[in-house]
């Protein structure tokens, strides 16, 4: 008998023979509730994301975007400012994303309860790697895709693809409870809430 096989066995005898758990009630606040932009923003700005609202995309990108930025290949050209150096993610090697100034991408829906904002890997968004490498991510987000709460995002969300929350930039605690950025992720988290749809 295999370890997994034992372990399943306990399992199996601690539960008795009551069958399968009962239904979970999945009906909880979803659906009534209006998605607070301020409060999305002050969470970003908790989290040491930097918040830009009611700018230009391509002009906010402009001074933001150190060379070369990184975008994945179904980017909206209107967001790209003439005399940025862009590199198209179209299979770039870890090495080069590591290097780049920063990337820019959409994102497929945001949390105002939690500040969380969620890539699903989308043709705009893109792999999940160009979001981790780089030092500076520039992330756009509609006021469309803003949702109360978690349970609201997940009905927007399919399980099945590649899924990345962000909560601000990357930042973990050494054992002195000193914060470090960067570990795990870009140092600087840019968003750009626009009112524009999409």
């Amino acid at each position: 008998m295999s370890s997994r096989e034992l372990m399943l066995g306990r399992i199996r005898a601690a539960l008795g023979d009551t069958g399968p758990p009962a239904g979970i009630p999945r009906d909880y606040r979803r659906g009534d509730q209006v998605a607070d932009l301020d409060l999305l923003v002050h969470r970003l700005e908790d989290y040491k994301a930097v918040v830009h609202r009611g700018v230009s995309i391509a002009e906010t990108v402009a001074a933001l975007a150190p060379a070369p930025l990184i975008v994945p290949p179904g980017i909206d050209p209107a967001w790209l400012p003439d005399g940025v150096e862009v590199l198209r993610d179209e299979g770039l090697s870890a090495d080069t994303l590591a290097v780049a100034g920063g990337v820019l991408t959409a994102a497929t829906v945001a949390v105002a309860e939690t500040g969380t904002i969620v890539l699903d890997g989308s043709p705009d968004q893109g792999r999940r790697i160009i979001s981790l490498l780089p030092d500076l991510h520039i992330c756009v987000v509609r006021a469309d895709q803003v949702v109360a709460s978690v349970p609201e995002a997940l009905t927007r969300l399919d399980p099945h693809r590649p899924l990345t929350w962000i909560s601000g930039p990357s930042a973990t605690s050494d054992i002195e409870l000193n914060r470090v950025e960067g570990v795990h992720g870009p140092r600087r988290l840019h968003v750009i809430l626009t009112e524009a749809p999409s």
